[in-house]
């Protein structure tokens, strides 16, 4: 069995549950370590007992560079007692200087794979700062066996103009993880609420001001015909009042987390929308990205809204399915969906359902494939040089 250890910058993150799903469907045995932006450490996930390097903060570089510096010190320690791997995914930029460095623990030439699901906007600045960022990823890519990226736009604007990684390029799209077979209830057409009002969810990562200011306003002005339901984990740092503003707005609720896959059905059968728009790091990241939402929310049959000039837009244009804005007004949603009646919403979902359901959902045979490559990648001797793990 392909013991991997799984390096993570935050293991508290609900994408780590589900890579770590994703990899054990597929035949993979597990070791999970990483920082956490929890107070105290995680005590499991998916029955793993995650060897904790450490507390981080959301959106503090500094805070989060200093603690990589600490766990490059004491990582020898806390991987002394496991076995070998045969090999190392490292999440994210942080972790692949740590996989580096545990590397040298287990004196071997152990492959390294780098996931990268975002482009931090730190990375792209054209000043020292950007420019060191770049310079680093590019040193401590130089030998992976594999890039995992979530959408092609990263490659086409990142990777490959910055000459960032010579590595082969897998694409590991945010697909929804289906546990058992799709079966016609799971297609039907009924079950969502029946409007009005229309109800929009916003669900997942939290961390937009321009959209949530932006959904305020427009269900303001539709006066009870449209609210936005939002559950998920708010990013705090970047907008402290998020509570405040939510409960300020009359059409506008929070109602806090869930657990994927378990509360995906019941929570998209809620809503009619999907709200797949984020200008977090617009131009950048948030125009690049195909999130999460885009395939959970088309996987039960919520109809998904994006920017037409963004990466998720692309994708929904060659479908045919869903609602694009041209601009992020809320003139620009009324004329989208103010008009909006029970036969017009039936043609957007039906366009939805009709669309291969693998197109968002990975099943066991595709976890298979993908360990399947990771089992290939180990089986290569390794590249590494003793003066690379320095």
């Amino acid at each position: 069995m392909l013991h991997v250890l799984y390096l993570v910058h935050d293991v508290s993150d609900p994408a780590v549950r589900r890579r770590v799903i994703m990899l054990r469907a597929g035949g993979a045995r597990i070791t999970l370590a990483g920082f956490r932006r929890t107070t105290d450490p995680v005590a499991e996930i998916e029955g793993l007992e995650p060897i904790d390097l450490g507390a981080t903060r959301d959106g503090r570089f500094a805070q989060r560079i200093g603690a990589v510096a600490k766990a490059a010190v004491s990582i020898g320690a806390k991987l002394a007692a496991m076995q070998r791997p045969d090999l190392i995914i490292a999440r994210n930029l942080e972790m692949l200087a740590l996989a580096r460095r545990a590397n040298g623990v287990f004196g071997a030439r152990v492959p390294i794979v780098y996931e990268c699901l975002d482009i931090h906007r730190l990375v792209l600045r054209n000043d020292l700062l950007g420019r060191t960022l770049r310079g680093a990823e590019r040193h401590l890519a130089r030998d992976v066996k594999l890039l995992v990226t979530s959408s092609p736009a990263f490659v086409a604007n990142y990777f490959e103009p910055f000459g960032q990684i010579a590595a082969p390029v897998e694409l590991v799209e945010n697909k929804y993880f289906d546990t058992a077979p799709v079966t016609a209830d799971d297609l039907r057409e009924e079950g969502n609420p029946v409007p009005p009002p229309w109800r929009i969810g916003w669900f997942g990562a939290l961390r937009c001001r321009r959209s949530l200011e932006l959904l305020a306003k427009f269900t303001r002005g539709q006066n009870g015909r449209f609210e936005v339901v939002l559950r998920g984990r708010p990013a705090l740092s970047e907008f402290p009042d998020f509570h405040g503003l939510v409960e300020a707005e009359p059409w506008l609720s929070f109602r806090g987390p869930y657990r994927n896959p378990e509360d995906m059905a019941a929570i998209y059968r809620e809503v009619h929308f999907a709200w797949a728009i984020d200008f977090f790091e617009e131009g950048q990241n948030s125009e690049w990205l195909l999130p999460n939402r885009l395939y959970e929310g088309c996987r039960f049959g919520a109809v998904p809204i994006s920017m037409a000039r963004t990466e998720t837009g692309r994708f929904l244009k060659r479908h045919d399915i869903g609602v694009l804005l041209s601009e992020a007004t809320p003139e620009a949603l009324d004329a989208a969906l103010g008009r909006m009646d029970q036969d017009r919403f039936r043609r957007l979902k039906s366009r939805v359902l009709a669309r291969n359901p693998r197109t968002w959902s990975y099943d066991r045979s595709d976890c298979l494939a993908f360990v399947d490559k990771l089992r290939g990648l180990a089986a290569t001797p390794g590249t590494f040089a003793a003066e690379a793990l320095a």
